[in-house]
């Protein structure tokens, strides 16, 4: 690249650079989209995002003009930075106090985009088939199969691909949601095309013992509304029967706020634990709100949200409680 103004505006660098700088600046959103799946946390996702960019500018102009798709650069980098950041974060999260839940989002939190069109863009930028995400040479499974955008962000399946490798975790949302294909996933893993294949397959089957547990968007805002009857009333057994008798209720303070410290088991002792918190705090006012897993409520204290519940609903029934009150993950809450 010159620095003559005029020798570049005769061959048409400056111009595809503005364009190549233009394109690169748009990737933001997809990006932070696709570190968030990766990474459980928008906090985590904006730093894997800034590292990604502090690579691309470090390098010299005429290595940037070098890169054919930055696009594809980009998601490849970011993947790597991933990668290095959730082996770090185990051991950061075995030091976490209490429960470590991810963070939940406000429904179409990244809708601006990831939706199909970002989706088919990005896809094309790396190369893949015709740009469509269920589009796959490399893989004959069934397209319906295939995890789609929206329920990449539930915290059911965020809860599945936190219990996976990291290895595992970055080749699934790689391939099945964003739609890399393996040659260029092995790259980032450092493993073979044929490893990475057996580790998306792998990532694959529990993503698909949860979503066989899982119900309607219908069904479950029904029972989401049934849980919040008893609830206010304070019925006890009414509450009881809308959880299933296995039920968890995870808290996440982060040692930041007061939460439970352990998880909660079972039906009554779940239901008498909630009951118990609204009777403590009868000025608080818990609202139904929109979230990427349906119906969730937000606890409101004065003018201040202090909380997102989000419930995971089987077979008509409430299998899990997660309730973030973590004030490092309400940020998307209150933007």
């Amino acid at each position: 690249m010159t620095d003559d103004p005029g020798r570049a505006a005769d061959d048409g660098t400056a111009e595809r650079a503005r364009d190549d700088l233009a394109d690169v600046v748009d990737e933001r959103r997809r990006l932070l989209a696709l570190t968030y799946r990766m990474l459980g946390t928008t906090g985590e996702a904006e730093d894997a995002v800034q590292e990604t960019y502090v690579r691309w500018y470090r390098m010299s102009d005429a290595e940037r003009a070098a890169i054919a798709n930055p696009q594809g650069w980009l998601t490849r980098v970011a993947g790597r930075v991933c990668l290095d950041l959730l082996g770090t974060a185990r051991a950061r999260r075995e030091r976490y106090v209490g429960p470590w839940l991810p963070e939940p989002l406000p429904a179409g939190f990244f809708a601006a985009g990831t939706g199909a069109a970002a989706t088919s863009a990005a896809t094309a930028s790396a190369g893949v088939g015709d740009g469509s995400v269920t589009a796959q040479a490399d893989d004959a499974a069934d397209p319906l199969d295939r995890v789609t955008l929206d329920e990449a962000v539930s915290s059911a399946l965020l809860v599945v691909l936190e219990a996976m490798t990291p290895p595992e975790r970055v080749s699934f949302v790689l391939h099945d949601v964003f739609a890399v294909p393996f040659p260029e996933i092995a790259e980032i893993v450092g493993r073979s095309p044929a490893a990475v294949r057996q580790l998306a397959t792998s990532a694959r089957r529990r993503v698909a013992a949860e979503r066989s547990r899982q119900v309607s968007r219908a069904e479950h805002d029904a029972v989401v509304a049934a849980f919040a009857a008893a609830a206010q009333a304070g019925d006890l057994a009414a509450l009881t029967r809308v959880l299933d008798p296995d039920v968890t209720l995870r808290s996440d303070g982060g040692g930041l706020v007061s939460a439970a410290r352990k998880p909660v088991l079972g039906a009554e002792n779940v239901a008498r634990f909630l009951l118990g918190l609204l009777a403590k705090n009868p000025d608080d006012r818990v609202e139904p709100t929109a979230t990427t897993d349906g119906t969730g409520f937000a606890v409101v204290r004065g003018d201040a949200l202090i909380g997102i519940v989000n419930l995971n609903v089987v077979a008509g029934h409430v299998a899990d409680v997660w309730i973030v009150m973590n004030p490092e993950k309400l940020g998307a809450w209150r933007d």
